[in-house]
């Protein structure tokens, strides 16, 4: 039988390729379809992109929590959800992923399979908006398991990330890896490899807001509710046969990076 670490990684693996895929080929694909709209062109983007994480986040999630996001995962350790050594064995899966996921992408679109961006974004103004896009992220992530709501976790970050394409004037990277792997696609997408260290501190700086901010709304967040970030997963969740959130706690109440 395959391993529980060796499903979780490939889970992420693969999560973070569809994830990468989507952003960066329905970018492709907008700046196709709609030439000269920049408007047009992100809306499409961020219509795209919010779907697909909001189906990928359903195909994995039960396997690994569907972090595909470094930030996400150092969190979750953070709070006892996922093990140390298991948050640094997701960190290079994921970056991995997502550059599959761009090359993959430029391939389906007949580009050449790996286009370095040029495209420059770490202004000031962008470094503070992917502050704040993390930040947000986090606190959409992690407070529904903690309100029992963590069957919801698929819709809500779906719709957030497609709003903060919006509110944020870096269109909400908001993921250390997907920034990596945008570098790869020299589109509508890419940015710069000279903006991505910019851009990784200020995710990471968010995160660590967002572990201060959990901390107070939630002080007694336990590592079992951290356990259920996305969907149940790690060490806390039945191996192999992953519960589901409803057969651990009661139907929440009804109320999408």
């Amino acid at each position: 039988m395959t391993d529980p670490l060796t499903r979780r990684l490939l889970a992420e693996f693969l999560g973070s390729a569809f994830l990468a895929a989507a952003v960066i080929g329905s970018g492709i694909a907008a700046a196709n379809l709609s030439p000269g709209d920049t408007g047009l062109q992100l809306l499409e983007n961020a219509a795209a992109t919010a779907a697909g994480l909001f189906t990928i986040i359903l195909m994995f999630g039960a396997i690994s929590g569907a972090h595909f996001n470094p930030v996400v995962s150092l969190v979750d350790a953070s709070f006892g959800g996922l093990s140390w050594r298991h948050a640094f064995a997701y960190i290079p899966v994921q970056i991995a992923g997502c550059v599959a996921g761009a090359i993959t992408a430029n391939a389906m679109f007949a580009l050449a399979a790996i286009s370095i961006s040029d495209k420059h974004r770490a202004s000031e103004a962008h470094l503070f908006a992917e502050v704040i896009a993390t930040l947000g992220l986090l606190l959409v992530i992690f407070s529904l398991p903690r309100t029992r709501r963590g069957s919801l976790a698929a819709a809500a970050v779906g719709a957030y990330i497609g709003a903060a394409y919006f509110f944020t004037s870096s269109t909400s990277f908001a993921n250390p890896a997907i920034t990596v792997g945008r570098t790869f696609s020299d589109t509508f997408a890419g940015i710069a490899p000279a903006s991505v260290l910019g851009f990784v501190v200020a995710q990471l700086i968010g995160g660590a807001i967002a572990i201060g901010v959990l901390r107070v709304l939630y002080p007694d967040v336990t590592p079992g509710e951290a356990a259920e970030v996305m969907l149940p997963h790690g060490e806390r969740s039945t191996e192999p046969q992953a519960s589901t959130h409803d057969e651990r706690a009661p139907e929440p109440q009804v109320t999408t990076s």
